[in-house]
């Protein structure tokens, strides 16, 4: 079972309840004063303390993504970061690597489920590789739908997140399965990463000066390996970018910055300039021009609107960026009233915090407004 999977978790909790149990119906038994009572003592209570947190622990994982699988947790996974591969342009830029299948109803038939097909990317331009996990709707895989192009969404998780938790915890797939079949949405492909191609650094989806050229390899590299290998459009209208917190920064200043490859740019509780701490390092190399121009409120005062259409969530009470949040839809109105090609919306929830429960109370409404705004060719 995976470490992610509800059934682990479920049965972590079971175990943690019946040694409880069992503790409290043998503890008259272990009350004596004598050697063996006084360790019966200490095992039981170390091992229902060690199941409840062991519990706990697993549920908050579950629900916050800290770590996709066992490897992740123990530290064996060994997924790719950065590479230098100098034939990546005479090569094949996306190879499949393992197929899943969505949790939905009649998930054996692709036709019936779509399917999930893990996928390494190289990026010639950036000199970048990655993973990622492509999500193709069930329509991709009926005859009726053979000579048909499909939108795409790139979707991205948070730092550090894990790219399984855009599957097991916030359920994207599942999600874009149930409102293409209520009507809600067209069909669409997902591509689902982490901003982290350069773990353990958070790049904040910049080319940073002498390092990582992120943002190339998402712009540029990414969009076109998959509009090569898919039956994906490969204009900015067929293109979408969203994510959350980190990736919901990275997903609006793409969108901002790079209107020739994303005409819709969807933030869940992000950010809107970059950081600068131990995690990033320098990612400006001493520019404050580079600086401003990864700050959006500043582009938004001080650069052309880009003919872009974003989408902005938060919370009123809970989330931190609430008030940024609100001056960044002003602003954007702003040159709007004006007649400026940028179009911005926002979903603000009541109550919500930093976390997964919030964004897939908004993930159903998001994919549904940037559905409207994708075309198919």
């Amino acid at each position: 079972m995976g470490l992610t999977a509800t059934r682990t978790v479920m049965l972590a909790v079971a175990v943690a309840v019946l040694l409880f149990a069992a503790t409290i119906w043998l503890w008259p038994k272990l009350a004596r004063r004598t050697v063996p009572a006084v360790l019966g003592r200490v095992g039981a209570l170390l091992l229902t303390q060690v199941s409840v947190f062991a519990a706990v622990g697993l549920y908050a994982n579950q629900s916050f993504g800290f770590y996709g699988s066992w490897g992740d947790l123990f530290g064996t996974e060994t997924a790719p970061g950065v590479v230098i591969d100098h034939d990546a342009a005479g090569g094949r830029q996306v190879r499949v690597v393992g197929t899943h299948r969505v949790k939905v109803p009649g998930s054996a038939k692709p036709e019936v489920a779509g399917r999930i097909e893990k996928v390494a990317i190289q990026g010639p331009r950036s000199r970048i590789a990655s993973t990622a996990y492509v999500y193709l709707p069930p329509e991709y895989f009926r005859p009726e739908f053979a000579r048909r192009d499909f939108p795409a969404a790139l979707v991205l998780t948070g730092y550090p997140g894990t790219t399984e938790a855009l599957t097991y915890g916030l359920k994207y797939p599942q999600t874009a399965h149930r409102l293409v079949r209520e009507g809600r949405m067209k069909p669409t492909v997902l591509v689902m990463m982490r901003p982290t191609v350069a773990p353990p650094r958070d790049t904040e989806c910049m080319d940073v000066p002498h390092g990582p050229q992120t943002e190339t390899f998402f712009t540029q590299d990414v969009t076109r390996a998959v509009s090569r290998h898919y039956r994906v459009g490969d204009k900015a209208r067929n293109w979408a970018v969203m994510g959350n917190s980190t990736g919901g920064y990275c997903a609006l200043k793409m969108a901002m910055r790079h209107p020739e490859s994303f005409s819709v740019g969807v933030g869940l509780s992000p950010f809107y300039k970059a950081p600068q701490d131990p995690t990033t390092g320098d990612l400006f190399g001493g520019s404050a021009r580079v600086r401003r121009e990864n700050d959006l409120m500043w582009r938004l005062d001080h650069k052309p609107a880009p003919p872009v259409s974003l989408l902005v969530t938060s919370s009123e009470h809970g989330e931190k960026n609430y008030r940024d949040t609100m001056r960044f839809i002003g602003k954007a109105k702003r040159l709007n009233a004006r007649g400026e090609p940028t179009r911005i919306s926002s979903m603000i929830l009541d109550t919500g915090g930093h976390n997964f429960n919030t964004w897939r109370r908004e993930i159903p409404g998001c994919l549904e407004w940037l559905s409207g705004r994708l075309r198919s060719d």
